[in-house]
């Protein structure tokens, strides 16, 4: 299933039942007097929120829809029926926005949130309606109002706890398939990743969804690589991890450009809290992951933390960072329900992040064959030569 974010849809409520004139006949009734029925009310446009949903490719294909029009009424005082509602199924986080693609109408945030977008005409009154003790054979019946029609945008801005930022190749797709049972595509070139990714990490027995965009490079706001249209789908986040390349020579500067990307989107972004972790410390020697830890940790005023996707060393640190930020900001808006929540029965992680409570993964030793591992990982290889 292919992945979209934006549609332009034209939506039209339906018109109303036009009222019947009409006149009571029976045998041996001489004055039966009118019995026009009105008509019936057109049908509404609904937007309804839903979970397990997280992509608008459904209105790529079809743009157009109308409510179903209100019958006419009739005579015997029959009352035309009401039009069937048309229901438009979006994901949770989507908002609506009017033909200028700027005025928000709507912003749905909650499964099972429905909103009357248009409403129906109302159906016009038949002869019935008008009869008084002074006009007691009226011959007026009206025309049904019509309905309401507009063009709109479906932008759609997914709910995550944390989201992932970063330039191209820094890992951040091996980190979300490390973590979670997402299987996004990686490989070794530049933009690997074309739109955004969605994961459930559990950890110690909590889950919060991770979000990875498209990497970012310098001047990305004004459309370089894929430009910064998916930043959109980590404004709703409640932290950021920002993923450095540790290959990279300065790891300070790839740090910078990444935060002026942030700053000059806008959204908030820039003030969010940030976690940010060196990665691919496998590759790099015990000195150079202090030197570039250093040299991050003046860049970004905080501590950093190392870890490595591949090998899976490092990771539970960077998580408990996460939950940490994350349990804080529900804790102070407990009003905003967790992104999980949001998408329904949810797949969870491996559950090996909680297993292992003892292990210590904040050390880290260079290997007797110059690799990169944690405290204690060739303990049991000492013991063995030992032997």
């Amino acid at each position: 299933m292919k992945f979209l974010d934006q549609a332009k849809i034209f939506v039209k409520s339906g018109d109303g039942g036009a009222g019947s004139c009409s006149f009571r006949r029976e045998k041996f009734i001489e004055f039966g007097g009118p019995d026009g029925g009105d008509g019936g009310r057109g049908g509404d446009v609904v937007v309804e929120c839903v979970a397990n949903l997280n992509t608008l490719i459904d209105y790529r294909y079809q743009q157009h829809f109308r409510a179903d029009v209100g019958r006419h009424g009739q005579g015997r005082n029959k009352t035309g029926a009401r039009g069937d509602d048309i229901v438009i199924r979006v994901p949770v986080g989507t908002q609506i926005l009017d033909e200028d693609k700027e005025t928000v109408l709507a912003d749905l945030t909650l499964p099972g949130q429905r909103l009357v977008l248009l409403r129906g005409g109302d159906g016009g009154f038949g002869n019935a309606h008008y009869k008084t003790s002074t006009n007691q054979a009226p011959r007026r019946a009206d025309e049904g109002w019509p309905g309401q029609e507009m063009w709109i945008w479906l932008r759609l801005k997914l709910i995550a706890d944390a989201g992932l930022v970063g330039l191209p190749n820094a890992g951040k797709s091996t980190f979300l398939a490390a973590v979670t049972r997402a299987r996004p595509k990686i490989a070794d070139y530049p933009f690997t990743t074309l739109h955004p990714n969605l994961g459930v990490v559990y950890l110690d027995g909590e889950e919060f969804v991770l979000a990875d965009i498209p990497g970012l490079i310098e001047g990305a706001h004004e459309g370089a690589g894929i430009g910064d249209r998916f930043l959109g789908h980590v404004e709703r986040c409640r932290v950021l991890l920002h993923l450095v390349d540790g290959v990279e020579e300065d790891v300070a500067e790839v740090y910078r450009v990444v935060r002026g990307e942030l700053a000059a989107y806008g959204g908030g972004l820039a003030e969010k809290p940030e976690v940010v972790a060196l990665n691919k410390c496998d590759a790099l020697t015990a000195e150079d992951i202090k030197a570039k830890l250093k040299a991050l940790e003046d860049a970004c005023g905080h501590a950093v933390l190392p870890l490595s996707g591949v090998s899976g060393i490092g990771l539970k640190p960077v998580l408990g960072a996460l939950a940490e930020h994350i349990r804080a900001a529900r804790a102070a808006d407990p009003s905003v329900p967790a992104a999980s929540a949001a998408f329904g029965q949810a797949k969870r992680a491996s559950a090996g992040f909680g297993a292992s409570a003892e292990e210590d993964d904040d050390e880290w030793v260079e290997s007797p064959d110059g690799s990169w591992s944690p405290v204690g990982a060739h303990d049991e290889d000492i013991h063995e030569d030992e032997d």
